[in-house]
């Protein structure tokens, strides 16, 4: 009898890029698909950060660059990877929020959310999606969304708009991706502690509510979007597309 063999989930020989990849997820994501043997491309717009991380990667042993960049700006984004070799992998990481109660919410605060976690994420993926096409080869492209990309929450109206709107477009492009081997997948997190979120857990009442509402009682840490990224950049998840991987624990389940 011959078995089935469990599929690879090394990436030697591929190269990924990351955005809002000086810390936080971003970070931790980069080092992860470098731990598994891609060469990566670590993308923000703060050079200390994204080289000091660099630098990390290549200490231990990985392969790491870096790029500096805002996302903002869609024309110089585009610009900078039709000059570069196809990337295989994309973790479309960086995004923001501003909280506040919806009849506050300025126009100002709703362009900045949306730009940055919507419009951003679209054109990237759509300029590394161009690169894999012209070069005849599939990738995985990879978006960070988020458990409120699947419900509702006070104070996160335009977040909630934002992250809901990416799961729709992850589900557009896999399907017109798909025929040229280019899956989309994401990533939806808890709350992960990171120094974007830890100011929110000093309000007690903010800690508690999340709290309930994580049903394994504990906020997230960077770790366990880890594996999840290396498995959506794998040959482990080739039948998967359109797809969200849920990492909120069991926020969603109710």
């Amino acid at each position: 009898m011959i078995l089935p063999r469990l599929p690879d989930m090394r990436l030697d020989g591929r190269r990924a890029l990351v955005t809002g990849a000086g810390r936080g997820i971003g970070l931790a994501c980069a080092a992860a698909l470098a731990q598994a043997g891609a060469a990566v491309t670590l993308l923000a717009r703060s050079r200390p950060e994204i080289e000091a991380g660099a630098e990390a990667i290549r200490a231990a042993r990985g392969h790491a660059d870096t790029m500096v960049l805002d996302v903002l700006d869609t024309e110089a984004a585009a610009a900078a990877i039709a000059g570069q070799l196809p990337f295989d992998i994309l973790v479309n990481n960086a995004g923001t929020n501003r909280p506040r109660p919806f009849l506050e919410v300025p126009m100002e605060d709703f362009d900045a959310i949306m730009n940055l976690n919507l419009r951003a994420p679209f054109a990237l993926a759509q300029a590394v999606a161009r690169r894999l096409h012209d070069a005849g080869r599939g990738g995985s492209i990879i978006h960070v969304s988020s458990q409120m990309g699947h419900v509702g929450a006070p104070n996160r109206t335009v977040y909630c708009a934002s992250k809901h709107a990416l799961e729709g477009l992850t589900k557009a492009m896999a399907i017109e991706l798909g025929p040229y081997g280019i899956r989309v997948n994401t990533i939806c997190p808890t709350f992960i502690e990171t120094p974007l979120t830890r100011p929110y857990f000093e309000d007690p009442a903010f800690a508690s509510d999340v709290l309930r509402r994580i049903k394994i009682g504990r906020v997230g840490q960077v770790e366990d979007i880890m594996g999840a990224v290396v498995y959506l950049a794998s040959d482990a998840s080739a039948l998967m597309t359109g797809s969200s991987m849920m990492l909120d624990g069991g926020w969603t389940a109710e």
